[in-house]
């Protein structure tokens, strides 16, 4: 490993190196650090090092961000995790916004997050909500080595799982356009934790799409869902919005798909790549599976305008994977931008609605149920139901 160097957070007076010994030993590093002008060279995470610091520049190692135990951590060098609430972060183009307790983050799209038609995929939108929310926890101070996961929340061996999820998309991000997220918390019930997103437009300020979702505690070693700690509750709940992206009444819920579901898409096998730092396949690779499911033709005419997801268990990397996709019962399929009606509920055929008038194109929307199951062994289990709505592409 090459050595670099690097200064410690708010203190100019210190500054240090590493790198392997002469040999090129990866094990056997050496730290050099020279403060107020003083060089000396340590075995790296040597408690001499510490202990020598402390004699020349108490206060300054008292602010020595990666230190642990006593110890430097390479790691925290690497990452530089904030131990207290910062406002700016230059690196990520973040602010905190809401009275000291939302976020923001200017993005632009790349590249690799648009599909042919050169619009932002949902699952970059999902990847964009993810991120988002990992760089608030960051910003807030309250960030451990976790994934999004705070420092109480660690000492109680506890991680956020994802129960539900809704999406909503009026716009598609394009290749190259710059967009901004606000994403903020609040709660939900007495354990439970709610996350909010809107994405919009920089140079419009027009909204693209609206995200809300519900999270909740597991226990990383027996992997049951947990109540909420008062030292963790104590934590965020000073970050807690009153304040919702997507207003919902009465939830909707979705119905159970069975075996006899219209499109089926069996012997789904997670990759080592589908799995998060929790060790269980990330929630933004449910969404890939449901969409694979839908029929070419149909994706090809119409655009996602509503996904609705309800978590039901984590899939680890050895299950097999079964989708299963339901269409409403009025079909409708559309082909190079002609709506074929097979089945109107009214009996009325062609491009007339129940009230005698023209359908609308740009109102007129369609849907699918979704299952992803597990397969194998005396029963299926759960993993996510889901629900997503269409609209034909303009």
């Amino acid at each position: 490993m090459a050595t670099f160097s690097c200064p410690v957070t708010s203190f100019s007076s210190i500054r240090c190196s590493y790198g392997p010994n002469s040999s090129g030993n990866h094990g056997d590093y050496r730290v050099n650090v020279n403060v107020n002008g003083n060089a000396s060279t340590r075995p790296f995470k040597h408690h001499a090092l510490v202990n020598e610091m402390a004699l020349q520049s108490p206060a300054s190692l008292a602010n020595l961000q990666f230190l642990e135990n006593g110890h430097i951590s390479e790691e925290k060098i690497r990452q530089r995790i904030p131990t207290k609430k910062q406002l700016v972060d230059p690196y990520r183009r973040g602010l905190i916004v809401e009275r000291g307790v939302g976020y923001r983050q200017t993005v632009v799209v790349r590249s690799y997050e648009v599909g042919a038609d050169k619009t932002a995929s949902l699952e970059s939108l999902f990847n964009l909500f993810q991120e988002t929310a990992l760089n608030h926890v960051w910003m807030s101070g309250l960030l451990s080595n976790g994934f999004g996961a705070t420092h109480g929340m660690m000492r109680n061996n506890l991680i956020w799982v994802v129960s539900r999820m809704h999406v909503e998309v009026d716009h598609y991000p394009i290749w190259g356009e710059v967009i901004e997220l606000d994403t903020w918390v609040g709660a939900s019930g007495k354990n439970g934790m709610r996350r909010d997103w809107i994405i919009r437009s920089q140079a419009t300020g027009i909204t693209y799409a609206r995200a809300t979702s519900t999270w909740v505690m597991m226990n990383v070693q027996t992997r049951r869902l947990s109540k909420m700690p008062d030292e963790v509750r104590g934590e965020i709940s000073p970050w807690f919005i009153e304040k919702q992206a997507i207003k919902e009444a009465v939830p909707e819920k979705i119905v159970k798909l069975d075996d006899k579901a219209k499109y089926v898409n069996s012997d789904l096998k997670p990759k080592r790549s589908d799995l998060d730092m929790n060790h269980h396949v990330n929630n933004v690779k449910y969404v890939n599976w449901m969409l694979e499911t839908i029929p070419d033709k149909f994706l090809e005419c119409n655009q996602l305008s509503s996904i609705i997801l309800e978590y039901r268990r984590e899939c680890g990397r050895s299950d097999l994977v079964q989708s299963l996709c339901e269409p409403d019962e009025d079909e409708i399929l559309f082909t190079n931008g002609v709506v074929q009606q097979n089945l109107l509920k009214n009996n009325v055929l062609g491009m007339v609605g129940g009230n005698g008038r023209p359908l609308d194109m740009n109102t007129l929307t369609y849907g699918y149920t979704h299952l992803l199951q597990t397969k194998g062994g005396t029963k299926n289990e759960e993993i996510v139901r889901g629900r997503t709505r269409w609209k034909p592409k303009i």
